[in-house]
């Protein structure tokens, strides 16, 4: 690299290449910051020119780093995360939080959110939401992930995290779908009917009821019934609809559908009978994020906003 690297180098330009480096993309880069491809583009060969030095290797697969990219990468995130601290040292705890925040989280668990986010704004009308939503686990330095709601496990080590709250699982089913289909009484009756499950992840299909007490034998570990349904999704806010939409039953997070259960739409299955294991809720920061004035103030929304519901 260029012993005279040129020092005026603005930290926009590096907040861009090192957003670039972590997706491998320009136009992933882009599609985040709604701007058009040649702008990214513009702010990498602006820092090529700076450092002296080639950073990526460009061809129709993608691009990749060069030796010189890799080793401005290292202090690149160093240098991002010293700024970021400064700054938040700075803001002290009445400063109006503002930016973009990227919140991952699952499709129920984004509609559950959503009537938070009035008076998260009415809070702090700079902040800008940008809701991921998608049962799958993500990457969060790549997908540029500010925080991460996330339910059973908060994962690894490396990761900040706050817990929000918890949870059980239960059956759910409309009014209407119970009015053409005879209310299951027992586990066995869940055969004679249509299961909306979710694919996401073995466990969601996992469900536990009480020891089967006509077996004969002494059982004090759950039954474990597996469903077959018919309809599949691996999206909860889509299992959720199908739901409500009167197309099965459907094994769904309690607190996420405690609205639809208050107003009638729906009605818990086999309530007596379903063995159901609380579940904790977390929000989930990289530590370079954890300290910023934005992600601060969602976090201490939506532990007042869990809190209704525990």
């Amino acid at each position: 690299m260029n012993n005279r690297l040129d020092l005026s180098i603005q930290l926009a330009d590096l907040q861009l290449f090192a957003r670039v480096a972590d997706t491998g993309s320009l136009s992933a880069v882009a599609r985040e910051r709604i701007v058009a491809v040649s702008q990214i583009s513009r702010a990498l060969v602006r820092l090529e020119s700076a450092v002296g030095a080639r950073l990526v290797h460009r061809n129709t697969h993608g691009l990749s780093l060069t030796a010189d990219g890799q080793r401005l990468l290292q202090h690149a995130h160093a240098l991002l995360a010293e700024a970021q601290e400064l700054a938040a040292s700075f803001s002290g705890g009445s400063a109006q939080a503002s930016g973009v925040v990227r919140v991952a989280t699952s499709g129920a668990m984004g509609v559950f959110l959503l009537p938070s986010l009035a008076s998260l704004r009415e809070k702090h009308p700079g902040l800008v939401i940008d809701v991921a939503a998608n049962d799958a686990i993500v990457d969060m330095a790549r997908e540029g992930i500010d925080v991460a709601i996330r339910v059973g496990t908060h994962g690894s080590d490396s990761l900040v995290a706050r817990r929000l709250g918890q949870f059980e699982r239960r059956l759910y089913a409309t009014p209407g779908y119970l009015s053409a289909h005879p209310a299951p009484r027992s586990v066995s009756d869940l055969a004679n009917h249509a299961l909306v499950t979710n694919t996401a992840s073995a466990s969601l299909n996992r469900w536990l009821f009480q020891p089967d007490a006509t077996s004969g034998a002494a059982q004090t570990e759950p039954q474990v019934y597996r469903p077959t349904g018919s309809l599949r999704t691996n999206d909860s806010a889509v299992q959720l609809a199908m739901v409500l939409n009167g197309l099965g039953i459907g094994r769904m997070n309690a607190t996420v559908v405690a609205p639809w259960v208050k107003s009638g739409q729906l009605v818990e299955v086999l309530r007596d009978q379903a063995v159901t294991e609380p579940v904790p809720i977390y929000a989930v920061m990289l530590p370079e994020r954890h300290r910023h004035a934005k992600v601060r103030a969602c976090i201490e929304h939506w532990v007042d906003w869990f809190a209704q519901f525990s």
